[in-house]
C-alpha cells in the first residue's frame, strides 16, 4: 500500500446479506472467515489485516493488506509461520 493510499479515506459501501447459500464447504469456510474479520473490523478490534487469495483456476494469486506501520514486522513474521505451516501440510 502506498503512503498516498494509507492516508486516503474512502466512503464505505453498505453491504447487504447474501441469500444464496455458498457453493460448497470450502466456499462456506472462506465466507465464514471473511465475515468474522469483517465483524472484528467493524467493532474496531483490528488495526491491520493481510489477505492472500488464489483464483479458482489457480492461475492468479493476489495479496492485499491494510497495515498500521508498527505492525509490519509482526505481519511478516506471522505470514512466514503460515508459509511454513502450509508447506508442511502439503507433504
Amino acid at each position: 500500500m502506498s503512503d498516498k493510499q494509507a492516508g486516503e479515506r474512502r466512503p464505505v459501501a453498505k453491504l447487504r446479506p447474501v441469500n444464496t447459500p455458498p457453493v460448497d464447504e470450502n466456499t462456506a469456510s472462506m465466507l465464514d472467515l471473511l465475515q468474522e474479520h469483517l465483524r472484528l473490523a467493524r467493532e474496531g478490534k483490528l488495526r491491520s489485516l493481510a489477505v492472500v487469495s488464489v483464483s479458482s483456476d489457480g492461475a492468479a494469486i493476489g495479496t492485499q493488506w491494510s497495515c498500521d506501520p508498527s505492525d509490519m514486522a509482526s505481519l511478516i513474521g506471522k505470514l512466514t509461520v503460515l508459509t511454513h505451516d502450509l508447506m508442511a501440510a502439503r507433504k
